[in-house]
């Protein structure tokens, strides 16, 4: 039961927002240490799985150049332009487009979202606008909350979606490690329970969204009535 230390301090280091990546390597060292490995042998394991896993960041290093260029010249405002001419377009619709298309591309091996790539470019300016747009300036507290929403689109999406493709980096995981303890879990079998969870995840997501659009239309009355009042007072 000691070796299960790593989860208590990833528990623990999320509970108090520490560093991610930190926190998961503290785990790793923790629960290698706690194994009877040596941190010489920890930190040649960390180098080995970095060298073998290195062509799968190329994408998103070579997709971030662009992705400036592109915002250099316009692209937010452009994006933004688009969305203040579409009618009834509202922040919730577009971040459960964006979860259910994303999800869905997840679940079939292509990854073609990303917070650097699409979320900050062009996801979370395309609500924000549809926000403004429907109800009214913001304040930036508002603002941040809607771009955590599609933060948090991005996440759910990716991390529940690729659980349903049988290729992906997870299952394959976890299907090594139960095969290394003689558990034969085969990779169709993870990839059929994943689609439960992932449903269950977007159901959830879509209620979050539902929710916060109510309280966007909430925040929009009681401004609109703030300047009515302030109005007839002039």
């Amino acid at each position: 039961m000691l070796k299960l230390i790593g989860i208590l301090v990833v528990v623990i280091g999320f509970l108090f927002r520490f560093n991610t990546l930190l926190v998961v390597m503290g785990a790793g060292i923790i629960t290698g240490l706690v194994s009877g490995m040596s941190f010489n042998d920890i930190i040649e394991k960390f180098s080995e799985i970095f060298v073998q896993n290195r062509y799968m960041s190329m994408a998103i290093i070579l997709t971030l150049p662009v992705i400036g260029v592109l915002e250099r010249y316009g692209l937010k405002e452009r994006v933004e332009m688009m969305i203040a001419k579409a009618k009834n377009t509202t922040a919730s619709r577009i971040l459960l487009v964006y979860l259910f298309i994303r999800e869905l591309s997840a679940a079939i091996g292509l990854n073609i979202g990303g917070h650097a790539q699409t979320v900050r470019p062009l996801v979370a300016p395309m609500a924000e606008v549809a926000a403004q747009v429907r109800y009214g300036k913001l304040p930036d507290k508002v603002m941040q909350e809607i771009r955590a929403y599609a933060a948090a689109m991005e996440n759910t999406a990716w991390f529940f979606g690729e659980d349903i493709f049988i290729a992906t980096g997870a299952i394959l995981l976890m299907s090594g490690f139960f095969h290394s303890v003689g558990m034969n879990v085969g990779i169709w079998d993870m990839a059929l329970w994943g689609l439960p969870t992932a449903t269950a995840a977007f159901l959830i997501s879509w209620f979050r969204l539902y929710r916060l659009e109510k309280r966007l239309g909430r925040f929009g009355k009681t401004a609109q009535a703030k300047t009515e009042k302030g109005g007839a007072n002039k």
